[in-house]
């Protein structure tokens, strides 16, 4: 990494933690093979790359913007749509990628364009107010998008569960459709969030910073602000709308739900404050810590629920029950922006070694 962006993790219990976790990753199919081991090892690769995109624009440049989960769902909507149109064909999927991510770019750009010249609370309205009318045409236009049913669809023949690969006789495991499809996920957002690092350490991305800092001391320099902060828009919009194309790609599906819903937007404004705003690192970080704990953390209490129980322990078994997960996961990031207020790789990074 230091190679490819210069800006190395600078803490080696940051390193470490991050190595543990691309490794897993990396090996996830064969070390846990279930389907929800290898949903949420998926999910955790397609939002590392979406929170980084995200980061981009709050982190990097100060922007908040409301509008990121419609890229991300045009993304998803595109590939869904031409696969469902035109069958499960690689043409397919290259014209959804050929409409999806230039069309996010175009939006993201007449978007910037029209309102960061504005300030930025009025840029975060205007950005909620475009995403929900986003939202609502998906939902209307049921005859494109299916509507709130949303677009099943099927993948070409090569990334179906069924297509064998590689026998289990050879290597003891089966690498079959479905396994080459994660490993698509895996290494198409390990590009994007490495593409991601190299900007934000490069002479844009330094005055990206700039700007966050202080918008007129940038201008005053001789730099062109909103010219800095559109094309980072588009950025991120481009790397949101391929995210899309990823989820889309290992869901065979694509909903109101499952690519544009607030709820999404949500969970990513939470996991890059949890991983630590400004890092890209803190994206691979933050996604991995709550999308295991949304997905874990339940399981987690009902067992810690019986065991105090049979423990004859008062009071807990009921604070610990596995429908009360909720709101420890809500405890836990507040207890999170308290202790880690910079997010864990700022405060990671804060301790020598």
């Amino acid at each position: 990494m230091m190679i490819l962006s210069g800006d190395p993790p600078r803490s080696r219990v940051l390193s470490l933690l991050l190595i543990v976790i691309v490794t897993t990753l990396a090996l996830a199919p064969f070390l846990f093979p279930g389907a929800k081991a290898m949903n949420v090892a998926t999910k955790i690769c397609i939002f590392a790359a979406l929170v980084a995109s995200y980061d981009l624009l709050l982190g990097y440049t100060g922007t908040v913007s409301f509008a990121h989960t419609m890229f991300y769902g045009i993304g998803s909507y595109a590939i869904a749509i031409a696969l469902y149109a035109m069958g499960p064909t690689w043409a397919s999927v290259a014209t959804g990628i050929v409409i999806g991510l230039p069309l996010a770019a175009l939006l993201a750009l007449g978007i910037g364009l029209f309102s960061l010249r504005v300030q930025a609370i009025f840029f975060a309205m205007i950005t909620l107010a475009v995403a929900s009318a986003f939202l609502v045409l998906a939902s209307q236009l049921s005859w494109l998008t299916g509507g709130d049913d949303g677009r099943s669809f099927q993948l070409p023949e090569l990334l179906r569960p069924g297509t064998v690969l590689i026998s289990k006789n050879v290597f003891g495991f089966e690498f079959n459709g479905r396994t080459l499809t994660y490993y698509i996920v895996f290494f198409g957002s390990a590009a994007m969030v490495l593409t991601l690092l190299r900007i934000v350490n490069s002479p844009f991305g330094r005055v990206l910073q700039a700007v966050r800092e202080n918008r007129f001391r940038a201008e005053a320099l001789g730099y062109r602000t909103v010219f800095h902060l559109t094309w980072a828009n588009v950025i991120a919009a481009l790397v949101a709308a391929a995210a899309g194309v990823l989820n889309s790609l290992w869901l065979r599906y694509a909903g109101p739900e499952t690519s544009l819903s607030f709820i999404i937007m949500v969970d990513i404004l939470l996991m890059v404050v949890i991983g630590g705003m400004g890092t890209m690192y803190g994206a691979i970080i933050g996604a991995a810590i709550f999308i295991l704990a949304e997905n874990y953390l339940q399981a987690l209490m009902g067992a810690a629920s019986k065991a105090t129980a049979g423990a004859g322990i008062p009071v807990l078994p009921d604070l610990l029950h596995p429908d009360r997960w909720l709101l420890w996961l809500g405890l836990l990031f507040i207890a999170s922006v308290y202790f880690f207020p910079t997010g864990v790789v700022g405060k990671l990074r804060g301790k020598k070694g």
